[in-house]
């Protein structure tokens, strides 16, 4: 027997208004229609599941355990919709897409410009867009379907159930450092370069844990005369300008150690690798062109150094 969903999209649609409005007279509002309207079409949809959707107050509305739950799917339906009338329009101009990445700035400088080339190659054309987020951020991203795919360091840490995660490429650590300190060996310990002035990554994610996890390993404490950087590219400007060393994944650092300008120095301790992969929603199939680009992923990935 089919079954036939009782909920009307457009009231669905009003319903995800008034959440991220907070009242339903800011949802009107951001609808351009009537407050009556909106208030009507949530009580329909309230009516016709049977539950409360939201608690009124006097400065607005808050949602219930049922609302917090509808609102996730209403967001994954708008996304849905949206995406559907880009890949549309797309469509017409003979572009793929759209495919929307995300990703922390390593991950996503280790392993994109890599199989980029290759997937116009496959597809074409094709219409993406690519942000820079923490890892937390980039898992909400990927539930709101803002994004297809997530560019993170993986097998840190087991994903939540309904994300799944795949690694792709392997980067092992070393110590970068400018010309100012041409006289390291080629092989150190980080007990032997702890007191140096330091750059070291500011976000709690995973590649600040593994960065601290190396200090661990040579038990030494992290250094107290370090800059908190997140930009990859401040980060290589710095060591490469003046006398402050950091510890990157040598992939990160590859134009500027092809080059001369930086220098990678061989850690004792580093006797793990970065693993890099993506994360993306284990509940749907990927989109058309999320799909193709994950499987090449599969079949080129970024060259290890």
């Amino acid at each position: 027997m089919e079954y036939r969903s009782t909920i009307d999209p457009r009231a669905l649609l009003t319903f995800r208004a008034v959440c991220r409005e907070g009242s339903i007279s800011g949802a009107a509002r951001a609808l351009n229609v009537a407050q009556p309207s909106a208030s009507a079409a949530i009580a329909l949809l309230e009516a016709r599941l049977g539950v409360q959707l939201f608690e009124r107050h006097q400065t607005g509305v808050r949602l219930t355990a049922a609302g917090r739950l509808l609102a996730e799917r209403a967001e994954a339906m708008s996304q849905t919709l949206l995406a559907a009338e880009q890949e549309l329009h797309n469509l017409g101009r003979g572009v793929a897409g759209p495919l929307r990445i995300g990703g922390t700035p390593g991950a996503l400088v280790s392993l994109l410009p890599f199989v980029l080339p290759k997937l116009e190659a496959e597809i074409g054309p094709c219409a993406l867009s690519v942000v820079e987020r923490p890892d937390a951020a980039l898992l909400e991203l990927l539930r709101r379907r803002e994004i297809d795919l997530a560019f993170v360091t993986t097998e840190i840490e087991s994903p939540p159930d309904d994300i799944a995660e795949h690694t792709f490429a392997r980067d092992p650590f070393a110590l970068i450092v400018g010309r100012h300190h041409a006289a390291l060996p080629s092989t150190v310990s980080l007990r032997d370069v702890a007191g140096l002035s330091w750059v070291l990554p500011e976000a709690q994610g995973a590649f600040r844990r593994q960065v601290d996890a190396l200090f661990l390993s040579a038990e030494v404490p992290v250094p107290e005369n370090v800059v908190r950087c997140d930009s990859l590219l401040t980060t290589k400007a710095i060591v490469r300008l003046g006398e402050r060393i950091t510890v990157l994944p040598r992939q990160v650092a590859a134009s500027e150690l092809s080059i001369g300008v930086l220098r990678a120095v061989t850690l004792r301790e580093a006797v793990f690798q970065r693993n890099i992969g993506v994360r993306y929603r284990a509940d749907e199939p990927l989109p058309p062109a999320a799909s193709a680009l994950f499987i090449i992923l599969e079949q080129h990935h970024a060259p290890s150094i």
